[in-house]
C-alpha cells in the first residue's frame, strides 16, 4: 500500500488514530498510539523512538553492562521507519489503525541488532542464492480465566485455566468457547493474520493454531503480531493467553514451531521438492536441514531466548532434547515433512520455542539453513522411533547459560549476523541469567526453609 492510497484509507474510515511500533529482542511489541497527522509525518519521514528499548530487559530493567545505550548516552531517540506494507486499520479498535516499524541509528544506519531489520539481511542473502524463503509459525499456548490483577493477587499460583482435564482435539471443548474461538478467528483474520487450524491442545486451557504461510518477512511480522493481538482479544473476553515455554511443571510445555521452505526465486517452484529424491525431497532440502542441524544448538538464544525455555526440553514432552531429524516424527528437533504435494514439501523447527521472538527464530533457522546450501553439508542419519531413547545423538544446550557461551563461541553466528549483534544479545541473556541466579525460589523455600 502506498502513502496516497494510505491517506485515502485514512479518509474514508475516518481514522484518527494509528498504533506504531517495533520489536524489541524478546519479540514485545513496544510502541504507541499517535494521531493522524502525525502519522502522515511519520510515514514519510520517519520518527524519534526512545532507544531504550534495547537497553532494559523484558521487565525494563535496564542492562547493567550494555554499550549500545544507558545512563552514558542519556537514552536518545533512535530513528523509526514505518513500513507501508504493514499498515492495516485495527477491526476491533474504533477509528484506528496499525503500522509496523524498522528501527535505525541516527546516522541513518539499519540497527544491527533490530529483530526485523536482522530477519530482512537473512532474506536479502537468501535472495542473492536464487531463493525466496517461506515460512510460518505453529504456536501453543494455554488461556486462563485471571487478569492482570488476579495474577498479583494470586502471585502467579493457583491459576485457573479456561477448561479443566486433557482435551487435545476437542471439538467439544473448543465449540464450548465459541465465542473465544469466533472473536480470534475473525479478529485475526480480518487483521490480515489468517489462521489454517485452531484447535484444543494436550493441558487445561491449552490450544494451539497455525498461522498460514508467507514470505518470511510477512511470517515474521504475523506471527508476532499474532501474539499480541491474541493476549488484546484474549483480554476482551475476559481471559488471558500466555506463551510462557513452560508454565507448570506437569504440563506439556508450549512449543512455536516454524515451518520453512525456499521458492526457487524464478519461476516460483518449491526447492524442497524433488520427485525423484530421497523421500521425495531434493538436495537443497537435506542441506538446509543439515545447516540447521549443525548450528541451531550454537544459536539457542535466538529460539529459546529465555531461563523458563529450557525446562520445556525435556524427554516425554513433546519436545526436542537433542539435535536430530526425521521424516514425519516429532520427537525429533527437526521434522521432515515430503507433504500430500510438491508445494507442500517443507522441514518443521519443532525445537523453537513459542516465548523466542519470532523475527529471530526464523532469521536463525534460515540463516543456518542456507549455511547448509553454501557448504553442502549433510545430515547425519534420520532418527526412527523415539529420538529420546538415541543416547549418540548431538546434545542441545541445557540451560540458557551454556546456550548463550556456546552462542559467544560461534564463529558462524558472527559470519551470518555480525560482532554487534551477537555481542549485544549473548550480553541480554547474560543478564538473564544473573537475574535469575539472584531469584530465592518457591523450590527452595519448601526444601530448605524448615529443615536445614
Amino acid at each position: 500500500m502506498n502513502i496516497a492510497a494510505i491517506e485515502a484509507l485514512l479518509t474514508e474510515q475516518n481514522i484518527n488514530k494509528v498504533k506504531v511500533g517495533g520489536f524489541d529482542l524478546d519479540g514485545v511489541l513496544r510502541g504507541k498510539y499517535i494521531s493522524r497527522d502525525k502519522f502522515l509525518s511519520a510515514i514519510k519521514d520517519g520518527f524519534g523512538f526512545c532507544d531504550v528499548i534495547f537497553g532494559w530487559d523484558i521487565g525494563d530493567n535496564l542492562y547493567d553492562r550494555g554499550t549500545f545505550t544507558g545512563w552514558h548516552t542519556g537514552f536518545p531517540d533512535m530513528v523509526a521507519r514505518l513500513d507501508p506494507a504493514t499498515f492495516k486499520p485495527v477491526p476491533w479498535e474504533a477509528r484506528a489503525a496499525f503500522a509496523l516499524a524498522d528501527f535505525y541509528q541516527r546516522d541513518g544506519a539499519p540497527l544491527p541488532f533490530c529483530p526485523r531489520q536482522t530477519l530482512k539481511r537473512v532474506i536479502a542473502q537468501a535472495e542473492t542464492m536464487g531463493y525466496r524463503p517461506q515460512m510460518a509459525a505453529e504456536y501453543e499456548f494455554f488461556v486462563f480465566e485471571e487478569s492482570p490483577e488476579t495474577l498479583e493477587s494470586k502471585g502467579y499460583r493457583g491459576l485457573k485455566p479456561e477448561s479443566p482435564g486433557m482435551f487435545c482435539y476437542s471439538l467439544l471443548r473448543a465449540s464450548a468457547r465459541a465465542e473465544f474461538v469466533r472473536t480470534l478467528m475473525d479478529g485475526l483474520g480480518d487483521f490480515g493474520i489468517e489462521l489454517e487450524g485452531l484447535h484444543t491442545e494436550a493441558g487445561p486451557g491449552a490450544f494451539e493454531a497455525a498461522i498460514k504461510y508467507d514470505d518470511a518477512l510477512a511470517a515474521a511480522d504475523k506471527a508476532g503480531l499474532f501474539k499480541a493481538t491474541v493476549k488484546e482479544l484474549a483480554a476482551r473476553c475476559g481471559l488471558m493467553v500466555s506463551f510462557m515455554a513452560k508454565w507448570s511443571q506437569e504440563m506439556p510445555g508450549c512449543g512455536g514451531h516454524i515451518h520453512q521452505s525456499l521458492a526457487h526465486g524464478e519461476h516460483k517452484t518449491n526447492a524442497f521438492s524433488d520427485p525423484n529424491g530421497q523421500y521425495g525431497c531434493s538436495d537443497t532440502a537435506r542441506r538446509y536441514l543439515a545447516g540447521q542441524q549443525q548450528l541451531l544448538p550454537e544459536w539457542m538464544p535466538l529460539i529459546c531466548p529465555t531461563i523458563n525455555s529450557y525446562k520445556r526440553l525435556v524427554p516425554g514432552f513433546w519436545a526436542p532434547t537433542t539435535a536430530t531429524w526425521g521424516i514425519e516424527n516429532r520427537t525429533n528437533a527437526l521434522r521432515l515433512i515430503p507433504g500430500t504435494s510438491p508445494k507442500a514439501t517443507r522441514i518443521e523447527t519443532r525445537i523453537v520455542g513459542a516465548d523466542a521472538c519470532p523475527h529471530l527464530a526464523m532469521a536463525a533457522c534460515l540463516a543456518a539453513g542456507l549455511h547448509g546450501i553454501q557448504e553442502s553439508l549433510e545430515p547425519t542419519a534420520p532418527t526412527t522411533g523415539n529420538a529420546y531413547d538415541d543416547s549418540a545423538a548431538p546434545s542441545l544446550p541445557r540451560n540458557l547459560a551454556a546456550a548463550t557461551d556456546r552462542f559467544q563461541r560461534s564463529e558462524a553466528a558472527r559470519q551470518w549476523f555480525g560482532e554487534a549483534f551477537v555481542s549485544h544479545v549473548a550480553m541480554t541473556r547474560e543478564w538473564e541469567c544473573r537475574e535469575f541466579e539472584k531469584a530465592v525460589t518457591d523450590w527452595e523455600l519448601r526444601r530448605y526453609f524448615e529443615i536445614i
